[in-house]
């Protein structure tokens, strides 16, 4: 099927792209994963319009963008709530509705997190690199949405209506507590030092981007540490510099770090972390192994169950 155009980009918003669930297994030849910030928005989206769970979507972030629809299709606006509107009437989120050709796409302000994924049916027609659409700037692999480009994609028309319930659906509080696997350079903070880092109420800096988002809190208890031997580093590091400010490592990060790091986030809870706005504040916790692995079960179990309901109902 010859792909066709499915919006004209009238204004491109402060930073859209395209974002699937990453640019996996390249890292070794120092390729970042990038993908979505907050998987888990991303890929409710897609199956609310019964596209595979990994699929490209547009990630919308803060400010949106203002699209003109080309053709009739379906599609879903989950994540942060940006106001979205269909020829200015109000458009609910996390629930897939149809749009016609001619019809007018915009949002508005922002009300809560940071990052909006749209999918549409059948997917977008973008440049895949390396197995992937994600767009990373930096290492050349596409560009954010510019005005007068036009997306293409091969648009498909499935039920509208469906969506979660809404007790299902994350909020994204100014304040969130975040769990943490320590290690594994553990050894080179005190008991002091960590004392301090799960005591203290972090504050999310304004000059955070994908790459890594970057805390500011009270210093007096950390000591310069020692530069590591580079090694890999996974989303959702957190990285102790000399100056001892944390930076958790997102999408876009480098794959290989020569910080110290007192822990990972997990990935139950790295969503939280993705849509937490500029001076928003972060506090941490410790937690097993075993206990991450039975969140991230959960939370597999539940996107799989939306896909068999989905499926029942395209």
């Amino acid at each position: 099927m010859a792909s066709q155009q499915i919006f004209h980009v009238v204004k491109p918003g402060l930073m859209t792209t395209y974002q699937d669930m990453g640019r996996v297994g390249y890292q070794r030849f120092g390729v970042p994963v990038s993908g979505a910030m907050d998987r888990f928005s991303l890929q409710i989206a897609n199956i609310l319009v019964g596209n595979r769970r990994d699929e490209a979507c547009l990630e919308v972030a803060l400010i949106g963008p203002e699209l003109v629809a080309g053709q009739s299709m379906t599609i879903a606006i989950t994540g942060a709530d940006l106001e979205p509107k269909v020829n200015g009437q109000p458009k609910r989120m996390w629930t897939s509705f149809r749009v016609e050709k001619g019809d007018r796409l915009t949002f508005g302000q922002q009300h809560a997190g940071v990052y909006a994924y749209i999918a549409v049916a059948g997917g977008f027609d973008c440049p895949t690199f390396l197995g992937s659409k994600s767009t990373d700037v930096k290492s050349g692999f596409g560009s954010p949405l510019e005005k007068q480009d036009n997306i293409c994609g091969n648009p498909m028309i499935t039920t509208a209506g469906v969506g979660i319930f809404p007790t299902s659906i994350p909020t994204y509080p100014k304040h969130v507590k975040v769990g943490v696997i320590e290690g594994p350079h553990t050894e080179l903070f005190s008991h002091a030092e960590r004392k301090h880092f799960y005591d203290k109420v972090h504050t999310l800096e304004a000059n955070s981007n994908r790459m890594g988002y970057r805390l500011r809190t009270d210093t007096d208890q950390w000591k310069s540490k020692t530069s590591i031997w580079s090694d890999a580093v996974p989303i959702g590091a957190i990285q102790i510099p000399p100056n001892g400010q944390p930076i958790i490592l997102m999408a876009d990060r480098q794959t290989t770090g020569g910080y110290p790091r007192i822990g990972t986030v997990i990935s139950s809870d790295l969503p939280k972390v993705a849509q937490l706005i500029p001076r928003g504040k972060i506090s941490f916790y410790p937690i097993s192994v075993d206990k991450a692995q039975q969140y991230a079960i959960a939370m597999e179990k539940y996107l799989r169950k939306l896909t068999i309901f989905r499926k029942y109902i395209h």
